[in-house]
């Protein structure tokens, strides 16, 4: 149908919450608490179609959906033809080459000869190329980090987050192939019609992501101080500052990110600001 587009997510997991939390966060009734396989939104023109995740960028490439979400790293393992047409900025891991902590280790050389477990078969062979390294590549679907220790491979190449894994079995990360993220995809022959949906829905993404990470503040400040304060508070494009009742002061409110703002909040106390409030940031519109 021309006048709906078809989002698949995960079905469970990590980045099946974090979609699910975009998408309701963009405005969309999503019911998760009942979710089907299949499972239409009654506030936006969209569909949502459960899958694993690594069933995702096929989907979309044969258009049985329009658009996706899904880890960058299975975007890249398939090689599936689609577009990616947003980094969402949650999800994030590398994957790893890893060996038994033991071992020494001091360029790609390391894995001429020996074999390599891993559920990512052609991310592997594709750098093992690039390095110029002949290797055994054993696809194993899940638990991969056991493989060394139970003397099914020589070392491994999966998906690291905090590297915990790897300690606990014995192991010790030495090369990042590639980092990963959530990533939006879409078929790249979409009609006009679902490109226009597809827009909308890119227009709500970006007022949510664009908001993470970002707290509005306004405070006092001396009107002779503002031009000291919009040099440590640059905002999207510029402060606004509005005059008080006393002509001397005035107030200045901005956006800045969340991990910056107690250091500038220093300088700005510094420089004579005063009754500074924080809020959080729901949408941010460009």
């Amino acid at each position: 149908m021309n006048n709906m587009i078809r989002i698949a997510i995960q079905s469970k997991g990590r980045l099946n919450e974090q979609s699910v939390e975009l998408l309701q966060d963009a405005g969309m009734n999503v019911n998760d608490q009942k979710r089907k396989f299949l499972d239409r939104v009654d506030n936006f023109p969209i569909e949502i179609l459960y899958l694993r995740d690594d069933d995702i960028p096929e989907v979309v490439a044969d258009g049985s959906a329009d658009i996706g979400i899904v880890g960058y790293n299975e975007v890249a393992e398939t090689a599936a033809d689609v577009n990616i047409v947003r980094q969402l900025g949650f999800g994030g891991c590398r994957i790893s080459l890893a060996i038994p902590k033991a071992d020494e280790y001091t360029s790609p050389k390391y894995f001429q000869g020996k074999s390599i477990a891993t559920s990512y078969p052609n991310i592997l062979r594709r750098f093992l190329e690039e390095q110029g390294v002949e290797a055994s590549v054993r696809v194993i679907k899940g638990s991969v980090e056991i493989a060394p220790a139970a003397g099914i491979a020589d070392a491994i190449f999966d998906i690291v987050s905090s590297g915990g894994t790897l300690v606990s079995n014995g192991l010790k990360e030495v090369e990042q192939v590639i980092h990963s993220e959530a990533v939006l995809i879409a078929n790249p022959d979409l009609t006009p019609e679902k490109q226009a949906i597809l827009d909308s829905l890119l227009f709500r993404i970006d007022a949510v992501t664009n908001s993470r990470g970002k707290k509005y503040i306004l405070m006092n400040l001396p009107a002779d101080k503002v031009d000291e304060a919009i040099s440590i508070l640059p905002a999207m494009r510029s402060p606004s500052v509005m005059p008080l009742a006393d002509n001397s002061w005035c107030s200045l409110h901005s956006v800045v990110k969340a991990d910056e703002l107690w250091d500038k909040i220093e300088r700005l106390k510094q420089i004579g600001a005063e009754g500074i409030l924080v809020l959080d940031l729901d949408k941010v519109i460009e």
